[in-house]
């Protein structure tokens, strides 16, 4: 990468973009409705049930202008989720005002393991104990979702839902490749605890992106 190309990455004027799709929000509390997904590379946090790995490394994407990433989203949808990878690896203040300025509703799916940049209409907080969100993000969350691996995530989620404020939306989302075994822990968990909501990775089943 040459030293322009990444200094307008470290600015956040370009991104290293991943892939960008149009589809049918699968999790939380969006589940069932359209939107533009921007997923961008690069992510430290190491989850080793991660099923986008091909994100971690930021230097296998392509810097991409953010006027590009853009001009694309709002030709197809009002409502844009920027994902990754962790976004927040990345200043995302660009890419939002951007969208912003096209009168879009942004959207983050985030583990809060970086600073927060960027403006969000929506932040979904999805915690990992082994590179813990910061703490200043947990009061900004409108959803905290919480991936259940095993019984442990539990307490664990119980316990970082002390942290969010009173107004966030509280979801438990079995890890896919074990959900057989997690589902019947989380929906016992939920009806004791009927804060919680179940979220499922509904796009999975509809084998859509």
């Amino acid at each position: 990468m040459d030293a322009q190309i990444k200094e307008q990455v470290d600015q956040g004027t370009m991104l290293p973009l991943m892939e960008e799709f149009y589809t049918i929000q699968g999790e939380g509390f969006h589940t069932g409705t359209a939107a533009y997904f921007i997923r961008v590379g690069g992510c430290d946090v190491g989850c080793h049930w991660c099923d986008v790995k091909e994100s971690w490394n930021p230097d296998t994407h392509p810097p991409t202008d953010i006027k590009s990433i853009v001009d694309h989203a709002a030709s197809y949808s009002n409502t844009i989720v920027i994902t990754g990878g962790e976004p927040l690896t990345w200043n995302m203040q660009p890419l939002t005002s951007a969208l912003k300025d096209r009168n879009l509703q942004v959207h983050i799916e985030t583990s809060g393991a970086y600073p927060l940049t960027g403006t969000w209409d929506w932040i979904c907080l999805s915690p990992k104990k082994i590179k813990m969100p910061l703490p200043e993000i947990y009061k900004e969350a409108h959803e905290l979702k919480v991936i259940v691996y095993n019984k442990h995530d539990l307490a664990f989620a119980k316990a970082e839902s002390q942290k969010v404020s009173s107004n966030c939306q509280l979801f438990l989302q079995p890890e896919w490749s074990v959900q057989e075994k997690m589902i019947p822990l989380i929906t016992d968990f939920v009806m004791e605890n009927p804060e919680w909501r179940v979220s499922l990775q509904t796009h999975k089943y509809l084998n859509i992106p």
